[in-house]
């Protein structure tokens, strides 16, 4: 799995970083901002999930991968 943040949509609610410190930092103006490269590590995909059920403007975007 694979996550990603849409800067258009993000609002800086910090509810990612909030749910999922793992996977997901604050920018300097308090943006959402993924860590790494947005590779979900094993055992973190439902942390990913609750992040982006969690994001009131659905900027996180999962991927699965083939």
């Amino acid at each position: 799995m694979k996550v990603t943040i849409d800067p258009q949509r993000c609002q800086g609610h910090g509810r990612c970083y909030d749910l999922a410190p793992e996977l997901f930092g604050e920018d300097d103006e308090g943006y959402g901002r993924v860590l790494g490269d947005g590779v979900v590590p094993p055992g973190e995909e439902r942390a990913a999930r609750v992040a982006a059920a969690n994001c009131p403007e659905r900027a996180i975007v999962l991927a699965e991968e083939a």
